[in-house]
């Protein structure tokens, strides 16, 4: 049976006097997860009659339905599905800064989650990580490489704090910085009639099989820089995510590839390639780290700041 003045408690715990509260975002998120009202309920430690309550009562303080029956389930509205769009960023940002100020309360200060938007911009983050680790044993660092709403939206969404690309898209309240310069190159390996060559022009790829990392062709500076522009198109596009099986790939003879020249000569004491470069001018590209512009002056993101463009690397 249910206890009335529980019910009633839970109610009013729900219930203030703005409409939009966190407890309806985990209600609309809750729901949706699992379906019903019953599931959401349990979950969020909730009697049904309350949760039932408090989303009748939003629906009415909105003045529009957020959610419609089917069968045993209830399905968001198109309201409802740009409701959960926001109570996802906004959960994320809830629990990201109950988690960072839990951990300056235990005198920590926290974890420095840096995400990164392209692949061999890893092995350069190596180069930085290691000596911030030891110049700041208080933080942590979490790299992410797959972000629930793109690499930009990672970081309004705080889902991360730095975010690492070669291709920063410029907007309000997020601030990127260059930190390092780079030649975009063409890898070849050692048997390949390129292989001696200072640099190649576009309609030298038409009959190439050229690979390159799972990411969408104008987001590849061979394809949007180099071949695109010329109207060329290669004999044929493999994808590969890890740079030392393309590598393996472009010494056997099987392909072509582009990746930073620093990165082809650093490779090339354990490969046998070499860099070309796409053009007669080449391909300059920088690294940059992208954060919220807000936070520039916390102690540790500006140390990770300062000591990445401190770093230099055989370019």
């Amino acid at each position: 049976m249910i206890n009335i003045q529980e019910c009633m408690k839970e109610i009013h715990n729900i219930d203030t006097s703005s409409i939009l509260e966190r407890i309806h975002f985990e209600i609309i998120v809750a729901v949706e997860e699992l379906g019903t009202v019953t599931s959401a309920a349990k979950k969020l430690h909730l009697s049904q009659s309350a949760l039932s309550h408090s989303m009748r009562k939003l629906e009415k303080s909105l003045g529009l339905e957020i959610w419609q029956r089917q069968g045993r389930r209830l399905v968001l509205t198109q309201a409802g599905e740009y409701l959960l769009a926001v109570a996802e960023r906004s959960l994320t940002q809830f629990n990201h800064a109950e988690e960072r100020l839990r951990l300056f309360a235990q005198g920590q200060k926290g974890i420095l989650r840096v995400g990164m938007e392209c692949h061999p911009c890893y092995q350069w983050l190596l180069k930085v990580v290691a000596p911030y680790l030891i110049s700041w044993p208080s933080v942590d660092i979490d790299i992410k490489q797959k972000f629930q709403f793109g690499g930009i939206g990672a970081l309004f969404g705080y889902e991360i704090d730095m975010l690492v690309t070669p291709d920063p898209l410029f907007k309000k309240k997020l601030l990127f910085e260059p930190v390092f310069d780079y030649e975009q190159v063409l890898v070849v390996g050692k048997s390949h009639e390129l292989y001696q060559a200072d640099f190649i022009n576009p309609e030298d790829l038409s009959q190439e099989i050229v690979i390159t990392y799972p990411v969408s062709i104008d987001r590849l500076d061979i394809f949007s820089q180099f071949m695109t522009p010329a109207g060329i198109y290669p004999k044929e596009h493999k994808v590969i995510e890890n740079t030392d099986i393309m590598l393996q790939m472009v010494e056997s003879g099987r392909g072509v590839a582009a990746l930073p020249r620093w990165l082809v000569e650093e490779s090339s004491k354990h490969f046998q390639v070499a860099p070309v470069a796409l053009g007669s001018k080449g391909i300059q590209k920088q690294i940059y780290l992208g954060i919220r512009e807000d936070e520039v002056n916390i102690d540790y993101i500006s140390a990770f700041l300062q000591l990445a463009r401190e770093q230099c690397y055989v370019k």
